[in-house]
């Protein structure tokens, strides 16, 4: 079968490999791969940059975001038939430390990753263990399907602390999750959702993802915009997706005196930071990692059933898996949102 690796360490590195089909393990199941998203983790580690990207062992296929149809199981799958349409939870929990075994699998400190320590779903098939597999409506949308994983983000992220009801909100930063958290904002009941990005395409869609105002942090002083749009008095909640130091820095200068910041974005790279930036104004800070399991899946899977969330703008690109690397290169170029990967 046809699959996108990286096999190679540094920048790029990627290449189209015909592997062998895989066989379920017990407790797994093979999946035949509709369509799969390139996330902002593939491409640190199509960088060659962070955590993950080290810990590979090359060649591994890319890729985490999918739908597919379930063609096989494993000896032990009881949960999940052949011919589901499902969508899965990208962490593997290890189901047996303290973390999982009180409902906190989503930050388990052992947690693999299909297309970083198992291979993932750049290609025809995959395999993954049934745990973490999510049963979708045969009706469902291939493409957007493949997106519920990146969606539970935003979703995970608007609902943390006091939610979104009523308050001022800022999107630092609208690369894929931004946006969708634009869309999950305001169907959740933001006053007002700003968006912030230098790239004018991103902003574009931002506004069509219902942001009342977008920002280009490169020709305007965000906070000072920020603090002019409230009164003076800050954003209530702050989304920081931008992963760079000057990004982090305006969340903490225009975010209101006790006011929250959820912190998604992943840097690529450690960088210097004054707490006293935090001691000025006393904000909560929320560290958003993934989606809580499955609490969060019960609450984004019926967005996208019931057509409540739009992610077709979000969707740039479709291409075929025979021309995946050119995903990387559109997104590397700023020329792409999220390119989905039709594997069929």
């Amino acid at each position: 079968m046809l699959s996108l690796a990286k096999s190679s360490p540094g920048f790029n590195g990627l290449s189209l490999q015909e592997i062998d089909v895989p066989e379920p393990a017990p407790g797994e199941i093979l999946v035949k791969v509709h369509s799969a998203g390139v996330c902002g983790t593939d491409m640190h580690i199509y960088h060659g940059l962070g955590p993950f990207a080290a810990r590979m062992a090359l060649p591994t296929v890319l890729g985490h975001e999918m739908c597919g149809t379930v063609t096989a199981l494993g000896t032990g799958v009881t949960t999940i038939s052949v011919g589901d349409l499902v969508s899965i939870e990208s962490h593997i929990p290890c189901w047996n430390c303290i973390v999982c075994r009180t409902g906190r699998a989503h930050v388990c400190p052992h947690t693999r990753y299909p297309g970083i320590d198992i291979n993932g779903a750049f290609a025809e098939y995959v395999t993954v263990p049934a745990s973490i597999a999510w049963v979708n409506p045969a009706h469902v949308s291939r493409q957007e399907a493949a997106l519920l994983e990146p969606l539970g983000i935003a979703v995970h992220a608007t609902l943390e602390g006091s939610g979104v009801a009523g308050q001022r909100v800022v999107v630092n930063g609208c690369g894929p999750i931004g946006l969708m958290n634009i869309a999950v904002a305001r169907h959740f009941g933001a006053r007002t959702v700003i968006g912030v990005d230098p790239n004018p395409y991103r902003r574009k869609i931002a506004e069509q993802m219902g942001a009342d105002v977008t920002i280009d942090p490169a020709a305007t002083d965000v906070p000072r915009a920020v603090r002019g749009l409230t009164g003076e008095e800050g954003a209530d909640v702050v989304f920081e997706y931008s992963g760079s130091r000057e990004g982090v820095l305006n969340c903490f200068a225009m975010v209101g005196a006790l006011a929250q910041i959820r912190w998604i974005g992943t840097p690529s790279k450690p960088f210097e930071f004054d707490f006293g930036a935090w001691r000025k104004g006393r904000p909560t800070i929320f560290n958003i990692s993934g989606r809580r399991i499955w609490e969060t899946w019960q609450k984004t899977a019926p967005l996208l059933y019931e057509q409540k969330i739009d992610l077709k703008p979000v969707i740039s690109h479709v291409l075929p898996l025979s021309e995946s690397p050119r995903a990387f290169e559109l997104i590397h170029a700023g020329q792409a949102i999220k390119p989905v990967i039709d594997c069929s």
